[in-house]
């Protein structure tokens, strides 16, 4: 009969229960060898419980050690993304803060160039406005002197 330790404690009560009570007193008469029978049972029954509870216990920390592995994976790799996130947060800024650097400067350079432009086109026009009316006076002379010779009044330059 395969009984387990549980069992045999049960049928342990059970011989207890039905010992035979002693008049006048508090104990009871028990058959020896049914109870030396219960308790070899449990002797040899025991190994093999404790060898189950020890599995049980082997089994229970082997699932905590891979739940804890698992969790220790998870938070590494959570903490790997963050890591990166982070540089990439930093990559991005940087590269936020050189364009808008390098927006400033060109914005800079644009307007110093079309003011140096300008002043150029100024010079240029005021120049050629110098030149065209030095012309202009050298032309309205001639007409004039053209005219003269006309005239007989001819101007000796």
């Amino acid at each position: 009969m395969d009984m387990n330790i549980d069992d045999l404690l049960d049928i342990m009560d059970e011989l207890i229960d039905k010992a035979w009570k002693v008049p006048l007193s508090s104990k009871s008469m028990v058959d020896v060898e049914q109870i030396k029978d219960v308790v070899q049972d449990i002797r040899l029954n025991m190994p093999a419980e404790i060898r189950q509870a020890k599995t049980i216990v082997a089994d229970r920390n082997k699932i905590i050690a891979d739940a804890r592995r698992e969790a220790d994976t998870v938070i590494r790799v959570a903490e790997e993304k963050a890591a990166f996130m982070v540089t990439q947060e930093e990559v991005y800024k940087a590269a936020q803060q050189k364009a808008n650097e390098t927006v400033a400067q060109a914005n800079k350079m644009s307007a110093e160039l079309k003011r140096s432009t300008n002043e150029y086109i100024e010079n240029m026009l005021k120049h050629t406005d110098e030149v065209l009316t030095q012309e202009l006076t050298e032309i309205r002379k001639a007409r004039q002197n053209m005219k003269n010779i006309g005239r007989g009044d001819a101007e000796v330059e």
